[in-house]
């Protein structure tokens, strides 16, 4: 009867095994599907990690009680090593070489103004201050007002070369590039949106000339009450019927935010794929507001390194508030760099963002 009884509820974990494994692979590749044809499917990667945990956790079982049966989850290691190694990189560390330089993306909220000292400091415009990057691309960089201004003075004077772009007076969608190389020219990569936009500008490094192009692509739109909700359902403090009512909710949200995102992603990927066909030196920066296994993830990366795959370790978070901890931010470069010690700095939270950075140094 025993020996019954195990043979039954090894067949069942078997085919829970399965089921998690089939739904890693789907979740996994979901950036392969167009969202504008299938949004609500293209959305599906968000929660990959969710599958990679119960997997693991079902590695540990088989060895505990069936060590025979590991071939199971560690098959589904192996079919989707590719995601896995996108979503959750693990890297040796090495330190960045001589000559190598400094890059930076972050997201800055406007400089959230709420931060601002009464000395006027601004932990952001001093972060950025101290970073000790080469080149620095923000987003939302929008001044709010005189005093914040007087705060960036600091950064204003480090840097020799600044260019700001706004596509609307008075918008807060603005992007900022800080350099300390000459900037020479930019172009605005037009795409379908209310606000959200990409700057291609061309920098003069050691002079060799290097398109930076800064994105911040278009937002979920959630307002604070479903990222409350969100929070909940994490917490496990919602009820049944509200955490189905309110996932609904969040999905509808996300895939029409993504069915969105889709044509710009492929608006900055074939600008970079002209850039490319005439050889041009590359570092694609931003927030994409969306996951690493995203359409938009893999439609801008699919001919560039992802500094942070490349170089950086774990998953990389760089959205810290409500509990949605995904890596959004993200720095690209073409094959004429190699990237190194890539990190998302949690060190400091003065915007909903984390900055993310990397060292590039010229093969």
């Amino acid at each position: 009867m025993l020996k019954k009884t195990k043979i039954i509820a090894s067949a069942i974990l078997a085919t829970v095994n399965a089921i998690v494994i089939v739904a890693m692979l789907i979740m996994g590749y979901s950036s392969h599907i167009q969202p504008t044809e299938h949004p609500m499917l293209a959305s599906i990667g968000l929660p990959f990690p969710a599958a990679l945990a119960a997997n693991t956790a079902l590695l540990v079982v088989w060895l505990l009680f069936s060590w025979k049966k590991a071939w199971l989850p560690l098959l589904g290691f192996i079919v989707c090593y590719q995601p896995i190694r996108t979503y959750l990189p693990l890297n040796y560390p090495q330190a960045p070489p001589e000559g190598a330089i400094k890059v930076l993306s972050y997201n800055v909220q406007m400089f959230n103004g709420k931060t601002l000292t009464s000395d006027l400091r601004s932990p952001i415009a001093d972060y950025i201050a101290e970073s000790g990057a080469d080149i620095v691309c923000l987003q939302e960089a929008k001044v709010p007002d005189g005093q914040m201004r007087k705060a960036l003075k600091t950064v204003d004077s480090i840097y020799q070369y600044r260019d700001t772009t706004v596509l609307e007076r008075g918008s807060a969608y603005c992007m900022t590039l800080y350099s300390k190389y000459p900037i020479l020219r930019k172009r605005i990569i037009s795409y379908p949106s209310g606000g959200n936009f990409s700057v291609a500008s061309v920098v003069s490094i050691d002079g060799k000339e290097v398109t930076v192009i800064n994105n911040h692509l278009e937002s979920n739109r959630l307002n604070e009450e479903i990222k409350d909700k969100f929070t909940q359902m994490v917490k496990g403090d919602a009820s049944k019927n509200e955490a189905k009512k309110d996932s609904k909710q969040l999905i509808k949200m996300l895939a029409q935010a993504v069915e969105i995102r889709a044509p710009q992603a492929d608006s900055v990927a074939n600008y970079i794929a002209k850039l490319k066909s005439r050889g041009a030196s590359i570092i694609v920066c931003g927030d994409f507001n969306d996951h690493p296994l995203s359409y938009v993830h893999h439609t801008i990366a699919k001919d560039l390194t992802d500094c942070y795959v490349a170089s950086g370790n774990g998953p990389g978070a760089s959205y810290n508030h409500n509990l949605m901890l995904v890596r959004i931010d993200n720095i690209l470069c073409s094959d004429d760099w190699e990237p190194y010690g890539a990190t998302v700095d949690r060190k400091t939270a003065a915007s909903d963002h984390y900055p993310i950075y990397c060292w590039l140094k010229k093969r």
